[in-house]
Parts: C-alpha cells; sequence; structure tokens
C-alpha cells in the first residue's frame, strides 16, 4: 500500500523480543534492562502471524525478524517456516548477532530462510568483549563459519563503526568479503538511547581506507536486498561491501518500511513515536478485516522524515533500540 507521501510500503521489520544474551555498549548498559517486556505483554506467535496476514493483505510482502536478539526466542525457525507460508509473503529474512547461530543455523535454511545477517562489529577478541561485554566471539565466528559450510549464499555482516571502538578494525571487517560471496555493509550509527555518546565514522572516511588498502571502489549496480544500502564492488572480491547512511545520507524519501515492536506497537519511523498500538484490539474482539483497516489507517499517517540533530523534537521516540528492533 502507499503512505500519505505515495511511498509504496511492502517491508516490514518485526522484533520478536526485546531480550538479548549481549550487553553492547552502545545498545544496553552493562548491567541489563529491569523493564523487559513481560510474558504476558509480548506477541505470540499466533498474534505475530495473524497480524503478518493482516499486514499481507495490505502489500506488506518482506519481513525482517529482529529482536533484541531473535534466536533467544525459542521456535524462531518455526516462525519462519510458518511466516513464509502466508499468501503473499514474499521474503522473510532475520538480523541475529550470531550467538546462536551455529545451532541454529541449519534450522533457519531448512524454514526456508531468504536471508542471514549478522552484527558483527569487530574480528578482534578483545575488542569484541569490550562493545558486547560478553566473551562470545568464537560462538559467533562459528556461526558465520557454520553459515558458510552450508553453501548459503545470502550472508550479510552488519558493523556499525564507531570511533571510540572498532576505527581501526574496518578494513579487517571487509576483508571478509574477499573470499566468499556475502555483503559486509556498514552502518551509519544513529543517536539512539545510548548510542549518543558515541562517534560515527563517515562513509568517506571508511571509503578512504578500503580504497588504500584494497584498490579503486566501484558502485555495484545490482540489487542485494530490500534496503538503502548502497554497494560496492573491489578489485578480487567475491562479495560487495554496502553502506547505509540514515543520517548523513537520508533516504527518507525512499522509505519502504514499518516496523512491529515485540509488544505490538506498529511503528513508523525509527526516530518518532507515531504508530498505533494493536496489542488491545488483537487480544480484543477485532476481526481480521477490523484490523486491517486499523493498519491500513496507521501506515497511511508514516511522517514524511525522520529528525534527528533538527529542532524539531517533539515527537522523538525515547525507546532504546532493543526495544524497537533496529
Amino acid at each position: 500500500m502507499q503512505d500519505q507521501y505515495g511511498r509504496e510500503i511492502d517491508y516490514v521489520r518485526i522484533s520478536i523480543t526485546d531480550r538479548c544474551n549481549l550487553r553492547c555498549t552502545y545498545c544496553m548498559p552493562e548491567e541489563g534492562i529491569e523493564n523487559y517486556t513481560s510474558h504476558t505483554e509480548i506477541l505470540s506467535y499466533e498474534e505475530i502471524l495473524r497480524l503478518v496476514r493482516c499486514l499481507a493483505k495490505l502489500g506488506i510482502g518482506k519481513i525482517k525478524l529482529t529482536g533484541g536478539e531473535p534466536l533467544v526466542r525459542l521456535g524462531c525457525c518455526d516462525l519462519v517456516r510458518q511466516l513464509k507460508a502466508i499468501d503473499g509473503i514474499e521474503q522473510v529474512t532475520i538480523t541475529t548477532n550470531g550467538v546462536l547461530l551455529e545451532e541454529l543455523a541449519g534450522g533457519l535454511i531448512e524454514a526456508g530462510i531468504d536471508g542471514i545477517n549478522v552484527s558483527l562489529d569487530t574480528v578482534e577478541r578483545d575488542i569484541f568483549q569490550q562493545i558486547t561485554r560478553r566473551d562470545y566471539f568464537d560462538s559467533v565466528m562459528a556461526g558465520i563459519e557454520q553459515v558458510k559450510a552450508l553453501r548459503y549464499q545470502n550472508l550479510k555482516i552488519n558493523c556499525v563503526p564507531i570511533a571510540q571502538f572498532n576505527k581501526k578494525e574496518l578494513v579487517k571487517l571487509a576483508a571478509q568479503a574477499r573470499d566468499y560471496p556475502m555483503a559486509v555493509r556498514f552502518i551509519e550509527l544513529m543517536p539512539i538511547g545510548l548510542a549518543q555518546a558515541y562517534t560515527a565514522v563517515s562513509k568517506e572516511e571508511i571509503m578512504d581506507m578500503l580504497t588504500e588498502a584494497f584498490g579503486p571502489m566501484t558502485p555495484y549496480a545490482g540489487t542485494l536486498g530490500n534496503g538503502p544500502a548502497e554497494y560496492y564492488s573491489l578489485p578480487d572480491f567475491k562479495g560487495h561491501i554496502g553502506f547505509i547512511g540514515a543520517i548523513h545520507n537520508k533516504f527518507c524519501g525512499q522509505c519502504n518500511r514499518i516496523r512491529l515492536t515485540s509488544n505490538g506497537f506498529l511503528k513508523l519511523c525509527l526516530n518518532q513515536n507515531k504508530g498505533g498500538d494493536l496489542l488491545p484490539l488483537i487480544r480484543g474482539n477485532a476481526s481480521d478485516e477490523e484490523l486491517t483497516e486499523v493498519m491500513r489507517n496507521i501506515i497511511y499517517q508514516k511522517p514524511a522524515a525522520h529528525h534527528f540533530y533538527e529542532d524539531d523534537q517533539q515527537d522523538t521516540d525515547s525507546r532504546q533500540m532493543y526495544q524497537v528492533g533496529g
């Protein structure tokens, strides 16, 4: 369907949990979170499937499962299989921190997952532990290797470049795409919650580093996903390098996505709090037709753009990234 600005909205990011087995410095406090969504307030898989069936009627055909960390929720692979079976759903992908990926990669692939994105900000154990406050580096790397061993092709590594942590690691991270046909993507740090204390590394600076290390970067004209990433090829690389710049390469005019939080809030923009709470409706007496119409009206109101670093901050969402699914 189209929103009020004529953008075709066909992609929903669904957070299936706000819980996580890491404590990344730019996402969660070290001691963890006191106000996790309770099990009674979180959407059940049956409720997620019902909402997706309604969204599919509105033309939403692409799904990204997120968290928190989605793989900590039991039955994730079965959810993928059931989502894939819904009429109108063209694609189901997942973003994970990789800690449980070695164990679950086979199940995800068997269930028909269309893409696996692994969040990884460093290839050095010490820096990994500094960023995540957990010693799971070997588990994450084993998960990535397991995906490769299964010859799965639609693998992406997502890195958030942060001047205080991993600036010197970015060349090593990019090198992972040299010998395997995957994408390594550098995602601009967004000033949400705890991330406001850190400094982003610009696309231009990263490109200079990669060009010096590997040679000239050539824009890639093909399509490697549903989002706004700009991809490049490098000499002798089997994979590609991507950049997502939500702040300095603002792509709101082409934004095609909405978000569904783990407690049932249909969120229209990562920066803003506009949207609607679906939990009372889905647990009340609302019919599928009523749910569909409510979501149609909410999606139509998607705002024109985010307001990061702008004076108008009245609609800014105060929730942390783990609460909204990224």
